[in-house]
């Protein structure tokens, strides 16, 4: 991803974007369309906690999923009949050219008939079956770390990576995501969770109850 966004693309706030939001897809939802895919996807976000816990702990605007860069043309594949818009802070564009897929990560998948999204993609960095942090490059990990399935098989990011993205906006939800998800994880969780917040966010002030 480069620091400079692209020309052209058009506004979308955050009030319109909510609005569009409005039909997002289950994990079930998307792990039946991705059913086969040899790309190591996962959900991430909000719902790989749901998933890790077990239950639907609260209400999710989205749904996000995490698939290595080079393997969105497959996972585009399998959405034929919809459109994707690639993401930038407060802007999209609906065509994917080089330059604009090379300047965002997110891409969200439209309904074309009805203009709602219905999941966001993240492209990851990844060196061929090695998985990058996008916050931080010097952590790496194989995808058999980072990438776990609940009892009904559907692949989430591990929770340990996912609290680590959500420890830089600290919105109400990833407070409450902390909470509901620190009684369960492991030891080695914790530890794992402890270092890398040590490594991206110094001084964080969760590391206090790991």
């Amino acid at each position: 991803m480069s620091e400079e966004l692209p020309a052209g693309g058009v506004e979308i706030g955050e009030a319109e974007a909510a609005v569009r939001w409005t039909d997002a897809w289950t994990p079930a939802q998307v792990a039946a369309r991705l059913a086969g895919v040899s790309a190591p996807w996962c959900v991430a976000g909000g719902w790989a906690l749901d998933l890790f816990r077990g239950e639907r702990s609260r209400d999710h605007s989205d749904i996000e999923i995490a698939v290595p860069a080079g393997s969105f043309a497959e996972i585009r594949a399998r959405f034929p009949e919809f459109a994707f818009d690639a993401v930038g802070p407060g802007r999209v564009w609906d065509t994917l050219t080089p330059e604009v897929m090379e300047a965002t990560h997110q891409t969200w998948l439209r309904d074309p008939a009805t203009g709602r999204y219905l999941l966001d993609v993240f492209r990851e960095p990844h060196e061929g079956p090695t998985w990058i942090c996008r916050r931080d490059p010097s952590i790496r990990l194989p995808y058999e770390a980072v990438v776990r399935h609940n009892r009904d098989g559907i692949p989430y990011l591990a929770p340990e990576l996912a609290l680590l993205f959500k420890a830089k906006a600290l919105r109400p939800k990833d407070r409450q995501d902390f909470a509901g998800a620190l009684p369960l994880l492991d030891a080695a969780g914790r530890r794992t969770l402890a270092d890398l917040l040590g490594r991206v966010h110094p001084g964080h002030g969760w590391l206090a109850a790991l």
